[in-house]
């Protein structure tokens, strides 16, 4: 037996996606964004709306950055989601978040999340809304390192439940990827 929900956003797990960027003074800014994910060897795919100020920035910059929202800090990066940079211009001082320029584009990170990718903007869609930019390079906090790379225990990693509205923490691994389906052979 299953149970029919029609046309709804659920998708498990739908990342909780920090994206920074800078505002026309050169003040931070950030906004909370669960619709995105990699687009292609490169490239990540947002949908993030044009009412957004976020949207105002990434036009006007052509540079990004995302981080991913954690478990640690997730009434920061709720926050940064609840509130408009148009009506709060120092909310990322707020949410007490540090924002750090990227060496790599034109936007800032944010100190406590501990994964980011930095990204240029390739295009910018108006009608679906869907923002694709380059990934330039992903940086990580040595304290979510393990043996060379990241450690998404380390990292705790938030996912948005769309069903429920909760945060949720992306569990334990399972089994090795490319390799437990091989015992099927």
């Amino acid at each position: 037996m299953r149970t029919d929900f029609g046309k709804k956003t659920f998708l498990y797990p739908m990342p909780v996606l920090i994206i920074g960027t800078y505002n026309e003074d050169g003040t931070p800014n950030a906004m909370n964004a669960a619709w995105g994910g990699i687009y292609n060897d490169n490239q990540i795919c947002i949908c993030v709306a044009e009412s957004h100020k976020t949207t105002i920035n990434l036009k006007a910059r052509k540079a990004f950055t995302v981080s991913m929202a954690d478990a640690k800090n997730i009434a920061a990066c709720d926050y940064v989601g609840l509130v408009s940079g148009k009506e709060v211009p120092d909310k990322i001082k707020k949410a007490g978040l540090t924002a750090v320029k990227s060496s790599k584009v034109d936007a800032p990170y944010f100190e406590e999340l501990k994964m980011t990718l930095e990204c240029e903007m390739v295009s910018y869609d108006d009608k679906t809304e869907q923002l694709i930019g380059n990934i330039v390079n992903i940086s990580a906090d040595d304290s979510i390192i393990t043996d060379g790379k990241i450690d998404p225990e380390k990292l705790q990693p938030v996912t948005y439940d769309s069903a429920n509205h909760k945060y949720r923490v992306i569990g334990k691994a399972v089994a090795d990827a490319f390799a437990v389906g091989k015992s099927i052979k």
